[in-house]
């Protein structure tokens, strides 16, 4: 009897963990964009590239809203990518924005729709080229993965069909070298 009670316990801390885990890694995306509202949030984010068009890992950006005076340094990524998140207001529209690479200057205008509330508002401010990728689609790895995964799945499919096949026809000679007797 005891061991049915702690048993049950158990699993009941199972399925809560287990629901704690999916409920993790559901919101895990919004978590992790969530600074700030989309309406107060303001993204900049682009590649450096050297002249021969590989990325510039380990480089310091300096991005930088020049009429508040409120300015990020960010390091690129092995890939040369770099992003930094603002907190801006409607009120910020138009704002003259520097972006800086070893000596290197872009001068922008933060630019976003003020009506619309929902839309990530940013902007792609890349130096160089060659090493641009477009960071929404899905990375190539995945697609070969996914490949590779149906390749297996279609092979076995095939095995099984195959060896089914080779069941039903060795019953069927069976049957009919018995009727021959």
């Amino acid at each position: 009897m005891e061991w049915k009670l702690r048993r049950k316990s158990g699993s009941r801390w199972i399925v809560i963990v287990a629901t704690a885990g999916i409920c993790a890694f559901v919101a895990r995306p919004a978590i992790l964009h969530a600074t700030h509202e989309a309406d107060h949030r303001y993204t900049v984010e682009g590649f450096v590239c050297t002249a021969d068009g590989k990325p510039s890992a380990n480089t310091e950006v300096l991005v930088k809203d020049t009429r508040i005076s409120y300015g990020q340094t960010v390091t690129t990524d092995d890939g040369g990518y770099y992003r930094a998140a603002f907190h801006l207001h409607n009120d910020n529209l138009g704002d003259p924005l520097l972006v800086e690479v070893k000596g290197e200057q872009q001068h922008h205008k933060i630019q976003f729709d003020p009506k619309d509330l929902e839309s990530e508002r940013k902007i792609q401010v890349n130096f160089g080229s060659g090493c641009i990728v477009d960071r929404s689609a899905a990375p190539a790895w995945l697609w070969v993965g996914l490949a590779s995964v149906g390749g297996v799945i279609a092979l076995l499919i095939g095995v099984k069909v195959a060896r089914s096949q080779r069941k039903r026809g060795g019953r069927q000679e069976k049957g009919q070298g018995r009727r021959k007797k």
